[in-house]
């Protein structure tokens, strides 16, 4: 069986989930808006508020705080008795901390997860779309059983990966979605630069980022790559460094680093004979050697 592969969820299940998300951030906010809209009973907590004073009464706990805030949040349900009075699954929605993060209020009627959507949550003020997106879950099956029930309610599809490295996995979706927040930040520069105002030039690489997302989803890499290193372009290449240098030469290190890094994936590609992405590599040597 592919335990990465989500397993079925009786509808019946999510009008069953009673959930009450503590933390009112970003992540915190923007789950209770969606799991709202999907037509669940949800309870949305700030961490300014601490934790209630009375027992919480839902049967799925989101404790959506920063990582070093999860185990004494966990600590703190137990010593003050807020879950446990019935079933209950507790989980939290860091990427790099397995459930045993939540070791201290696991009990006989209480089963912790780790339940981390892999994607971007920027504002409180903006709820993602969640359809099609990725949900990594691990822990007690109880806890995992309802996670996945509520990532399928949100349209999401819940994996697990038994032994993964949660540090690799975290920095992988960092490197993706920060990194892309900066290129596209850089982006906006040159645009501007260019002569188009920054709120135009945002909207248009946005559509941009968008295209390059279904490309890597539904063509996998490299053969979502596109532009002048696919195609084996070098003087593409020499005239963008060259524009780079004139307009924005802060740019420049960081168009070298993404061309070097496309390189290997334009040459399984084959797009273009070997002799082309030699030059293109020489091209960004070159470059190298007059910073």
């Amino acid at each position: 069986m592919d335990s990465t592969r989500p397993s079925p969820v009786h509808p019946e299940e999510n009008a069953l989930l009673e959930v009450f998300i503590y933390g009112g951030g970003k992540v915190g906010r923007g789950l209770a808006r969606v799991i709202r809209d999907a037509g669940l009973q949800v309870t949305l907590r700030p961490a300014r508020d601490g934790l209630p004073s009375q027992r919480i009464e839902a049967n799925f706990v989101i404790l959506a705080v920063r990582d070093r805030d999860i185990a004494p949040c966990a600590e703190a349900l137990r010593d003050r008795a807020l879950v446990g009075h019935r079933d209950v699954a507790v989980v939290h929605c860091a990427g790099a901390l397995g459930p045993e993060a939540l070791a201290a209020v696991r009990g006989g009627r209480v089963s912790v997860a780790q339940m981390h959507p892999m994607i971007s949550f920027a504002s409180p003020s903006f709820a993602p779309f969640l359809e099609r997106g990725q949900l990594h879950v691990d822990g007690d099956p109880v806890a995992v059983r309802a996670a996945r029930s509520l990532g399928v309610c949100l349209g999401m599809t819940p994996r697990t990966f038994p032994g993964l490295d949660r540090v690799a996995y975290h920095a992988a979706a960092g490197l993706v979605a920060n990194g892309a927040a900066a290129l596209a930040a850089a982006g906006v520069d040159l645009l501007e630069r260019a002569g188009i105002d920054r709120r135009t030039a945002a909207e248009m690489l946005g559509p941009l980022l968008r295209t390059v997302a279904d490309n890597v989803e539904v063509l996998g890499v490299p053969e979502a790559l596109t532009g002048p290193v696919r195609r084996g372009d070098a003087a593409g290449v020499a005239r963008h460094l060259e524009t780079l240098r004139r307009l924005a030469p802060h740019l420049v290190p960081f168009y070298v680093a993404a061309a070097a890094t496309q390189l290997p994936l334009a040459r399984v590609l084959g797009e273009a004979p070997a002799d082309a992405f030699d030059a293109i590599q020489q091209v960004l040597d070159g470059n190298k050697h007059q910073d």
